[in-house]
């Protein structure tokens, strides 16, 4: 255990796929002496990298669930996350973030700023977690690390800063000059590169080196009296570099970049000497909780153990020995038999089975203290629950979790793999709150949802293969929505007479749709209340706007909800014996559906920003393939004989596309795609749609 809190790192590693963030971890292992011989990914020996401990994860050559592990490097203890590439599992990252002081965003230097580094950018922002870049692939041919910095700087808008310059690129990589310390190193001493040569800047770079320094600091001191002072003296020390740039660094001013490549054991130390030289440790970052019985008042949590604990349970793993909780300790300390508080179901529990976890294994440990990283067995609880001491009611602000876009009917073959379906699938969501599922009120189908069709294809595989779970698998539908284009005013009444009292309720006012403003989140839903001079009494208010929320669940249209509506109540009536709650829930939603129809309702479906990568000669093809599915083309740039070729495509469109891609490229290109905003429908699509919705109401009448 790290003695005190200066000495301790918890950082992520995320990227773009196939930048080499698992391999970078793999190497990360080896040189803490964690694991003793380095396997590949794509494992030709038969193992398969440490983090990818899915057997799924092996064959694909591709990350699916985060790992955590803890290593020490120069008597700095370090929890190390490895998250997934993939935008489908993007939930993985967000919940790693959320936990983290500190990352290393990984960029291929052929590669380049791709679109999921922009993705994994946007995380950390909202996160603010401050990073450090690792140019990874030096050694591939096309290498440009110096690109790779400015597109840093253009495309994700960082203040990135080049801590290093390679010796050599490609096949003639050998090392780095490290611009601080002034000295050259290389990587070729001892198995495996791990031993590091110092030695003196090659004649040929010194130029090079001393005008990247100057670039160096003269970016850093814009903020610091003190290293401005010391340059004017001609005093700058290694120490005061060092110390500035961790400040503007946790300060996410700065983003230091360090360069190298993983899979030819090259630059790694230096770069997790940079992780302990300039990320944050768990005292440098603030932490805040939301105080449940002080109508939620934020809190700050200092780093301190002698306080009572404050935990958040960020991911379940449901193991061999039941489910496996992993939690982030932010306030206090934690032992073995302790009793702890789930501020969300209020229920109380004792701390059992304490673990450390190194990837798939675990060591039993007795206590856990402030801002580590450990698990818990055998607790039941959901993803971002907080625990706290008993006598405290704190919250930890939750994570952002993204709607999901896509879902699939799913049916069980027999009795067996439907009692498997259930249990599979009751894990899967309590696991991942991108991965949905309900049963379908009119076919009785289970259905599941998630956000893509790789997200739902491993899932599927997983109930196959962890639950023996045989599922027949429906068509891929698309998570459509229907909006309004103009405003309609509504005045509805609704009476009806029986014996004893009846019901009635008048309701008046307008629907608009809400305009977006650039920059501001999608609101789906807005109630405003004019009403004056009690025409409704406050007490029905409340129903009209639980009214307008059910009628918007199904729109007229083809069924879906209706997003994008503000509903505004200006007058009504009301009657002192036939009025309730019910009768103005009923009202609004007649005056709601009566309104709906003269807005001139319109059907909007999700739009991916889809990225496609492939050699040049394939671009007309690419152009062709994206144009037959109503793609339309925002960007396309080449270089060394490679393209890459950004569009929006409606989800509906996308289905199969990766079979598509790889006949018409022989195999070279591959494309990623997240999704970027709901878009109208063409008329003929809607009149479609619209078709296919009557014929499937009447078929349901029969």
């Amino acid at each position: 255990m790290a003695n005190n809190l200066q000495d301790m790192r918890n950082i992520g590693i995320s990227a773009h796929i196939d930048s080499g963030k698992t391999t970078l971890s793999e190497r990360i292992l080896y040189y803490c002496n964690k694991i003793h011989a380095i396997h590949d990914v794509k494992g030709k020996d038969g193992v398969g990298a440490t983090m990818d401990s899915m057997e799924l994860e092996r064959e694909r050559g591709i990350t699916i669930a985060s790992a955590a592990t803890n290593v020490y490097w120069k008597g700095h203890e370090i929890n190390v996350i490895d998250t997934p590439g993939h935008v489908d599992f993007t939930i993985e990252v967000e919940r790693s973030l959320r936990v983290l002081d500190g990352a290393i965003l990984v960029l291929c230097s052929v590669g380049g700023v791709q679109s999921q580094s922009i993705t994994v950018d946007r995380q950390m922002k909202r996160y603010h977690v401050p990073r450090i870049a690792f140019v990874n692939k030096c050694d591939r041919s096309g290498a440009n690390p110096y690109r790779v910095k400015d597109q840093l700087c253009e495309k994700l808008g960082l203040n990135a800063v080049l801590m290093q310059i390679p010796i050599g690129l490609e096949d003639k990589l050998q090392g780095v000059v490290d611009l601080v310390e002034m000295k050259a190193y290389y990587f070729d001493a001892g198995e495996d590169g791990k031993g590091i040569r110092e030695a003196e800047i090659p004649a040929e770079l010194l130029d090079e080196a001393q005008s990247k320094r100057e670039e160096l600091l003269d970016t850093i001191s814009m903020n610091s009296e003190e290293l401005m002072e010391a340059m004017l003296e001609d005093a700058v020390t290694t120490d005061l570099i060092k110390k500035v740039v961790r400040e503007e660094t946790i300060a996410l001013r700065l983003v230091p970049v360090f360069m190298g490549s993983a899979y030819k054991n090259k630059g790694i130390q230096k770069l997790l000497d940079g992780v302990i030289d300039y990320l944050p440790n768990p005292t440098d970052v603030h932490n805040f909780a939301l105080d449940l019985d002080d109508g939620e008042k934020e809190i700050e949590l200092p780093s301190d153990e002698t306080l009572p604990p404050v935990i958040l349970a960020f991911k379940l793993e449901d193991g061999q020995f039941g489910q496996l909780t992993y939690i982030r300790i932010y306030q206090g300390k934690i032992k073995k038999g302790d009793e702890l508080f789930n501020t969300r179901s209020r229920k109380k529990f004792r701390v059992g089975r304490l673990v450390k976890m190194h990837a798939s294994t675990m060591e039993d440990i007795n206590e856990a203290g402030c801002g580590e990283i450990a698990a818990l067995f055998g607790i039941d609880c959901a993803s971002g629950d907080t625990f706290c001491a008993p006598g405290i009611n704190y919250s930890m602000t939750s994570m952002y979790v993204p709607k999901p876009v896509i879902s699939l009917a799913i049916k069980p073959v027999d009795k067996k793999a439907a009692d498997n379906m259930a249990k599979a699938l009751n894990r899967f969501t309590k696991e991942d709150p991108t991965f949905q599922t309900y049963v379908d009120p009119e076919s009785s189908q289970t259905i599941i949802k998630g956000m893509g069709e790789l997200h739902l294809d491993v899932y599927i595989e997983r109930m196959k293969r962890e639950y023996k779970a045989e599922v027949e698998v429906g068509q891929p539908e698309v998570a459509y929505r229907e909006a309004i284009t103009q405003r309609a005013d509504f005045n509805f009444t609704h009476k009806k007479q029986t014996g004893g009292s009846g019901q009635y309720a008048r309701v008046a006012g307008y629907i608009e749709p809400i305009v977006q403003v650039d920059g501001e989140e999608v609101k789906d839903y807005e109630f405003v209340d004019e009403v004056k001079g009690g025409a409704i009494p406050t007490e029905y208010i409340p129903s009209c706007d639980k009214g307008f929320q059910t009628a918007m669940k199904k729109g007229t249209q083809i069924g879906f909800p209706v997003v994008g509506v503000r509903c505004v109540v200006n007058d009504g009536a009301w009657h002192p014996v036939d009025s309730s709650d019910m009768a103005f829930q009923t009202a609004a939603i007649g005056a709601f559906r009566d309104a709906y129809e003269k807005a001139k309702p319109a059907i909007l479906e999700p739009i991916m920003k889809v990225e496609v990568e492939g050699p040049s000669e394939f671009q007309g093809n690419i152009f062709g393939s994206i144009n037959q599915r109503r793609g339309m083309i925002i960007s396309s740039t080449e270089d060394n004989n490679q393209c890459q070729v950004i569009a929006e495509v409606p989800l509906s469109e996308m289905f199969g596309y990766s079979t598509v891609l790889r006949s018409l490229s022989q195999g070279k290109a591959e494309f990623t795609m997240e999704v970027a905003k709901y878009g109208k429908v063409p008329q003929s699509v809607s009149d479609d749609l619209k078709k296919k919705y009557e014929e499937k109401k009447k078929a349901e009448k029969k």
